[in-house]
C-alpha cells in the first residue's frame, strides 16, 4: 500500500492574466492531513480542483493514489483517480433537491459502483444527526442540513483520500463536532484529508497547513 496517498509538485495556476498561485508542491502521507489556507481570491478552490483531476493546472503535474485489480494493492498515478480512491466535496454539493437525503445517498454510491441499502443510507444520515431528515427531500432542508448529507455520503465512501472545501461551512456547533470526529476517525483508519476552512478543524496527528497568500505564492 502506498504511503503516500497524494503528491503534486510545482504546481501553477493562471485564470485569465491573473496568476493564483505558483511553485505549490506538497505530499500528503497516508493518516495525515493538510489543511490548505489563505484570503478569499487566493485560488484554495481552485488548488482543490486540480487535486482531484477536475481542472487543470498551468504547470506542474498531480499523482494520486489508484486501486490496481487486487483491492489490497495501490500505487501512486498521474492518471485521475476514481471515487473508490479519492472523495471530493466541494461548494455545489451536487445532490438532487427532489429525492430525500436517503434517496441521494443511495444514487451516489450507485454512481460510483456500489451497493447502499436505505436502512444503511438512514445510518449514516443518523450518525450525522439527520434521522428525523433522512426522508424528508433535499429542498425543504436548511443549507447547514445540506451539508450534512454530503458529509453522509463519506461515511459509506470506500476512499482513503477526502478532499474538502470547507465542509464545516453551515453546520451548527453539534454538527461541527460530529464532522470533526469523522474525519478524525478516517486518519486513525489511515486514511488521509486534504482540506479548505476558514475555521480551525482541529485535527490531531500529523498534518500541515499550506498557506496560499493573495499574491499567488506558496507560503
Amino acid at each position: 500500500m502506498a504511503s503516500w496517498v497524494l503528491q503534486a509538485m510545482d504546481l501553477a495556476c493562471q485564470k485569465g492574466q491573473r496568476t493564483l498561485f505558483d511553485g505549490v508542491s506538497l505530499a500528503v502521507p497516508a493518516g495525515s492531513w493538510l489543511h490548505i489556507e489563505g484570503g478569499n481570491g487566493c485560488g484554495k478552490t481552485s488548488l482543490l480542483r486540480i487535486l482531484c483531476g477536475l481542472s487543470p493546472a498551468s504547470r506542474g503535474q498531480v499523482f494520486w493514489p489508484v486501486r490496481a485489480q487486487e483491492p489490497q494493492i495501490e500505487s501512486l498515478s498521474p492518471r485521475r483517480p476514481d471515487r473508490s480512491v479519492l472523495h471530493y466535496i466541494g461548494h455545489a454539493l451536487g445532490l438532487k433537491s427532489d429525492l430525500s437525503a436517503c434517496e441521494n445517498l443511495c444514487l451516489d454510491a450507485q454512481a460510483s459502483g456500489l451497493a447502499l441499502s436505505s436502512a444503511q443510507a438512514v445510518q449514516a444520515l443518523a450518525a450525522q444527526g439527520l434521522y428525523s431528515r433522512a426522508h424528508l427531500p433535499v429542498r425543504v432542508l436548511s443549507q447547514g442540513q445540506r451539508q450534512g448529507v454530503a458529509l453522509a455520503r463519506l461515511r459509506t465512501s470506500p476512499a482513503r483520500l477526502w478532499v474538502l472545501d470547507e465542509p464545516l461551512v453551515g453546520l451548527d456547533t453539534q454538527a461541527t463536532a460530529t464532522t470533526r470526529a469523522l474525519l478524525q476517525s478516517h486518519l486513525n483508519a489511515g486514511g488521509a484529508v486534504v482540506m479548505t476552512s476558514h475555521q480551525d478543524v482541529g485535527l490531531e496527528g500529523p498534518g500541515e497547513r499550506l498557506q496560499l497568500d493573495i499574491a499567488g505564492r506558496a507560503a
